[in-house]
């Protein structure tokens, strides 16, 4: 087994430096790096941070003005039986933002670019917040209505953009599909490792990956992500419905007690962060720009902010007006960014174990072994507290890779829909996302990692990332349109004469 799946990594071994090029294009180029302070920065940061901005100027800062109203539209019920309520899309959504990059992700973006990658988190993510809005809202705006559900998203608002040419939202759901179906196997990989590792310890004692723990595990997560595949949208959102939150206020809690428990460590950690967003220490290698790309690049991959990812789960929503669920979709960036990354970021900068003796072997290890020992070394002291942390760290990271995986399964199921609604079209793309998420698990089984593989998921975002920003300038004059008509208060229904494009759905609901 080790030799097949190593011999599988070997063939995408091509696939890191073509990611990482496409991430870091142009700056691998000496005469775009030698730029002063714009060298630091990426096409792909350039585009995602300097779109924020501009949806955010042009939107007046909703994602400030309108905050609160979010807040009350996610306990607003809808109105009918049609799709979900607007808190079921925006758990939807957090099953897939709120996944192991919160942890991993930030650990890692703030052992290369120090502490101070987290203050441009922040900064990625406050103006990530109306790229959200305006993909969402366009979500909204190009929504199909199939049976009692609503699906739609970037293959959706793609066709429609371009002129209705089936060939466009055939390639951008293809293009979906294929990146859903290679992070498959890494969140079915880091479940199973995860309970595996709440096992070693409750039993306090090493547990083989082949013991009947891995393998009544392995059965379990196969055979109930299959039941939920086959059960299509609302039965997922069931799930996430329970599961976001349980994870959610379990970590914050966790981290909080924490935190509360190195009260006197709070000072450092404001300090740490913005010293180091304009002067990170040496021992992080001692540029601004790689502190600075650092944090706004792991921000936006952890909250997908631009990437047209989470626009599949906005079109699900039932709402009154398409800005509704934008809106409510850039609180989703708020809790993904400034919420849970932040907490993760306490407990790594308030650790501080890079400063001392054991520096190196902290720096050495995984990202995931450095959060968990961070965590140890804020603990406070007792054995037995010590375990309790750290296993409620690993429950939370188990329903992150879980809910992250079963939000690929419905995305891929709202993306297939795009190329056709055959019933034998949409079973074999759920049976396909099965024996892949099967196949992630027995890498887990075997002890071995296929991360040449995964990296297909970073190349994946980058491609999504070139493919939904051009879309959202082409559609955003009419999102500005919505807006305005939004805020206008004028209690005037929301059809294609507001924004003057045609929006079926919306003309069927409001033209009576």
């Amino acid at each position: 087994m080790k030799q097949i799946i190593e011999s599988i990594n070997n063939i995408f071994s091509f696939i890191i430096p073509v990611s990482d090029f496409l991430w870091d294009f142009p700056t691998n180029f000496s005469w775009y790096a030698n730029i002063p302070i714009i060298g630091n920065f990426s096409l792909a940061v350039i585009l995602l941070v300097g779109s924020g901005i501009f949806f955010s100027v042009k939107t007046g800062f909703i994602q400030v003005t309108h905050f609160k109203k979010g807040i009350k539209l996610l306990a607003k019920k809808k109105s009918d039986e049609t799709g979900i309520s607007s808190l079921g899309a925006f758990l939807l959504s957090s099953a897939m933002r709120v996944g192991p990059g919160n942890i991993l992700g930030v650990t890692g973006a703030i052992s290369i670019g120090g502490p101070g990658a987290l203050f441009w988190m922040w900064l990625s993510a406050f103006f990530g917040m109306s790229t959200a809005y305006t993909e969402a809202t366009l979500a909204q705006m190009f929504k199909e209505k199939k049976d009692d559900e609503f699906i739609g998203g970037l293959p959706y608002y793609g066709k429609k953009l371009l002129n209705n040419k089936m060939f466009i939202g055939v390639a951008l759901s293809l293009m979906f599909i294929i990146y859903a179906m290679c992070c498959l196997p890494a969140q079915g990989f880091n479940v199973v490792s995860s309970v595996g590792q709440m096992g070693e310890i409750l039993s306090g004692n090493s547990i083989s990956t082949t013991s009947a723990l891995y393998i009544i595990t392995a059965v379990i997560l196969v055979v109930f992500t299959a039941y939920l595949a086959f059960g299509g949208i609302k039965k997922v959102t069931k799930v996430t419905d329970i599961a976001v939150p349980i994870m959610a206020v379990i970590y914050m809690i966790t981290v909080l007690l924490l935190v509360l428990t190195n009260i006197g460590s709070i000072p450092y950690f404001f300090g740490a962060v913005f010293g180091g967003a304009f002067s990170p220490e040496a021992i992080f290698g001692g540029v601004f720009g790689t502190c600075l790309v650092q944090g706004i690049k792991r921000g936006l991959m952890s909250n997908e902010a631009g990437q047209g990812t989470i626009t599949m789960a906005a079109a699900t929503a039932n709402t009154e007006h398409p800005c509704e669920q934008g809106i409510v979709q850039s609180i989703g960036v708020f809790l993904d960014t400034i919420v849970i990354c932040t907490l993760t970021g306490f407990v790594v900068v308030m650790a501080h174990l890079w400063t001392g003796t054991d520096s190196a072997t902290w720096m050495e290890l995984d990202k995931l072994p450095k959060f968990l020992t961070s965590a140890s070394a804020l603990s406070p002291g007792n054995g037995l507290l010590d375990q309790i942390t750290i296993f409620l760290i690993s429950i939370c990271f188990c329903l992150f890779a879980f809910t992250c995986l079963v939000g690929f399964f419905s995305f891929s199921e709202i993306a297939a829909n795009r190329i056709t609604r055959k019933k034998s079209f949409i079973n074999a793309i759920r049976i396909i996302g099965i024996i892949i998420t099967s196949f992630g698990i027995l890498c887990s089984m075997a002890g071995t990692d296929l991360g040449n593989l995964w990296a297909i998921s970073d190349l994946g975002n980058i491609l999504i990332v070139y493919a939904n920003i051009p879309l959202l300038y082409i559609g955003c004059k009419y999102v500005f349109k919505a807006t305005k008509h939004y805020k206008s208060s004028d209690n005037s229904k929301f059809t294609s004469d507001i924004v003057g494009i045609e929006c079926e759905y919306w003309d069927k609901r409001n033209s009576q």
